[in-house]
C-alpha cells in the first residue's frame, strides 16, 4: 500500500562515525597519540599499506600484536609496533552526543531489538563497556556483530546475509545506519532500510529524524516529547 510504514524490527548501527567518534586519518590518529606526522607515512604508497595490513585485522586474520608489528614495519622504520599501537588505541575518540539516550530509547521500544554490525577488530571491540577507557552505548546494544569474529567485512554482501541470519528477520525489517556510502549501498543492495550518516554533523539527531519518519520512534526528543 502507497505510503505504508516500513515494518522496521531491527535497527543496526554501524560503530565508527555513527556511535563513536574516530580518528579519520593516519595525521589525526598520529596527533592524537602524541606522535609526530612524518610527510613519508602520507605518501599513497604508505597508505595503501596500511590499508592492506588493516584489511586483514578486520576480518581476524592477524592478530593486533601481529597488526602493530607489520605496520611499523610498512612504516620503514618510522614508528616502532609500541607506537602504532599508541594510535591505534587513541584512533576510538569518544562517545555522540545523545547515542546512549537513543539506544536506550530503543532499548526499551516494543518489537525493537538493537543491534551493531562493525568492521573492526578485538582490542577496540573489547572496549565495548562501561569502565574506564570503555564506551558504554555500544554495550547497550543487544546484538553486535563484528568483522574480525564474522571473518567478512562491510560491504561484502556476505556479511549483510551474515548478520540478517544472527536478526532472524526479514532484509526489509531491517533499518541499519552507516556513514560509509559502500556500506550503505552494499545494505541496500541487500534489501536492507539504509541511510548514510554525515559523520561530521551530529549523528544522533539524524538517526532520531529517520526513525521519527519511519514510525519506529513517537517523537524526536529523547524524553518522548516533540522540541
Amino acid at each position: 500500500m502507497e505510503g505504508e510504514m516500513p515494518d522496521v524490527r531491527v535497527v543496526c548501527f554501524d560503530w565508527g562515525g555513527v556511535i563513536v567518534r574516530i580518528c579519520r586519518n593516519w595525521r589525526e590518529g598520529c596527533l592524537r597519540a602524541g606522535l609526530p606526522v612524518y610527510e613519508a607515512a602520507g605518501t599513497p604508497e604508505a597508505i595503501a599499506r596500511r590499508r592492506a595490513i588493516s584489511a586483514e585485522h578486520q576480518v581476524g586474520r592477524i592478530r593486533c600484536d601481529e597488526f602493530y608489528a607489520r605496520v611499523a614495519e610498512a612504516s620503514e622504520g618510522l614508528y616502532t609496533p609500541a607506537e602504532i599501537k599508541q594510535i591505534h588505541d587513541a584512533w576510538l575518540i569518544d562517545e555522540y552526543h545523545g547515542a546512549g539516550d537513543l539506544i536506550d530509547q530503543l532499548n526499551a521500544t516494543e518489537g525493537i531489538t538493537t543491534a551493531m554490525l562493525s568492521n573492526t577488530n578485538a582490542s577496540h571491540w573489547a572496549r565495548q563497556h562501561d569502565g574506564p577507557g570503555g564506551f558504554g552505548a555500544a554495550a547497550r546494544i543487544k546484538i553486535r556483530l563484528a568483522s574480525h569474529e564474522l571473518g567478512l567485512a562491510k560491504p561484502d554482501p556476505a556479511i549483510y546475509e551474515a548478520a540478517r541470519a544472527h536478526f532472524g528477520v526479514r532484509a526489509e525489517q531491517i533499518l541499519f545506519f552507516d556513514d560509509l556510502s559502500e556500506n550503505v549501498q552494499a545494505a541496500r543492495d541487500a534489501g536492507w532500510l539504509a541511510h548514510q550518516i554525515d559523520h561530521a554533523g551530529d549523528p544522533t539527531s539524524q538517526m532520531r529524524a529517520v526513525l521519527h519518519a519511519l514510525g519506529v520512534l513517537a517523537d524526536l526528543s529523547p524524553s518522548g516529547r516533540a522540541e
